[in-house]
């Protein structure tokens, strides 16, 4: 019986790019005693030395054991670290080996992910724009990239308009940001969603401000209106507005999500493979998300190996709304890690029939773009806003 014989985190880097955040790319290599090699992904953003030191970490407690036993892992390392549900760097690590580890059983299979997920329910995942408005400042900048996201085939786009606004918002900027969703709304008509982007960064009194200004644009949802750990302003802001909220990005378990969803607290939930728990994980939020009639939109911002995950749970999850894409609007790099393989047609993308995940991960590209991890220099636009944007 085959072993995890090897588990490798592995820092690719290029240049920086528009959504800085994914700059950098962190795959982790899994490699079984019998020659089988397979890769998840974890989350980079400005962690990526403690990202890079939690894989090495974790990969001690599923190297020499059947990697078939995905869940058996999955439980032995919720057992061993005591911080692992209020841990980024030991929830992304668990979840980036938890993707490799499904991949391995699928290709064993000879089946696609989602086959052995329950089957698919879509063969087209549709999707929304994300990362296409890099260096806009003003309305004028955000309507012309949004008729050219609009030309692509994209009936979604989301965009964040408001700038280096933190906690509350100025006169000013909410102007500016009125302004910039209005310009939006006319270039892309009333027939394509507008998602509003508000990382996470307003108190309940500006995101309830906020709210009541753009209300008349008909945003299909706001996302992260309030902080994300701030669920009384959550409570504040559902109590003051009916537009509906999305958030899930920063979730790291599904008793988390749980705590959102059973309030009533969020609409559209967004997680992360790359930090849910992988397949694993995901999948128990979107049986949640069924449970209690929300939507479910994977955030979907780190690289081709999650893009590809996501799709094929895109696939197999019931109340799917989109699933998010910077595809299109990556570094080209990013996508000759996977061969490029998926095609944007009427604002969807095919579900891939190959065993495993779909894809095959380019390990001549891999080498090419192998870099040191490093501490990531903070600057006054933080990393987390998609570039000249702030």
């Amino acid at each position: 019986m085959a072993k995890i014989s090897e588990i490798e985190p592995l820092v690719l880097y290029e240049q920086e790019a528009d959504a800085r955040w994914a700059s950098y790319s962190i795959l982790v290599k899994v490699v079984t005693s019998d020659g089988r090699v397979s890769y998840g992904e974890a989350v980079p953003t400005l962690r990526v030395l403690p990202v890079v030191s939690a894989v090495r970490q974790v990969a001690r407690a599923f190297v020499g054991r059947d990697p078939h036993e995905i869940s058996a892992a999955f439980y032995e390392w919720y057992r061993q670290d005591f911080f692992l549900s209020r841990s980024f760097e030991s929830a992304t690590a668990l979840s980036a080996i938890d993707m490799a580890l499904w991949d391995l059983k699928a290709r064993e299979l000879g089946a696609p992910l989602h086959e052995l997920l329950g089957g698919a329910i879509r063969t087209r995942v549709p999707v929304y724009a994300n990362g296409w408005y890099g260096g806009c400042r003003d309305a004028a900048c955000f309507a012309e990239r949004a008729k050219e996201v609009v030309k692509r085939g994209y009936t979604a786009l989301k965009f964040d308009p408001f700038k280096d606004s933190f906690n509350y918002i100025t006169p000013k900027r909410l102007k500016e940001a009125e302004e910039i969703v209005a310009a939006v709304r006319e270039a892309v008509g009333d027939e394509v969603d507008i998602l509003i982007e508000h990382h996470g960064r307003f108190d309940a009194n500006a995101a309830v401000e906020i709210a009541k200004r753009l209300e008349p644009y008909n945003p299909y949802f706001m996302e992260e209106p309030v902080h994300h750990e701030d669920i009384e302003a959550y409570r504040k802001y559902k109590a003051a507005t009916s537009l509906r909220v999305a958030m899930g990005e920063r979730l790291i378990s599904a008793k988390e999500a749980l705590q959102y969803m059973a309030e009533g607290l969020v609409d559209v939930v967004q997680p992360d493979a790359c930090n849910i728990g992988g397949v694993t994980g995901s999948l128990k939020v979107a049986t949640l998300a069924e449970a209690f009639s929300v939507e479910v939109s994977y955030h979907n911002a780190y690289g081709p190996v999650q893009f590809a995950v996501e799709v094929q749970l895109s696939a197999v999850t019931p109340t799917l709304y989109r699933l998010e894409s910077f595809y299109d609007f990556w570094p080209q790099w990013k996508r000759d890690l996977i061969g490029d393989p998926f095609k944007t047609v009427d604002s969807s993308v095919e579900v891939p029939k190959r065993p495993g995940i779909g894809v095959d991960v380019n390990e001549k590209a891999v080498e090419r773009y192998k870099a040191e991890p490093r501490e990531i220099q903070p600057t006054e636009e933080p990393v987390w806003v998609v570039r000249g944007t702030w």
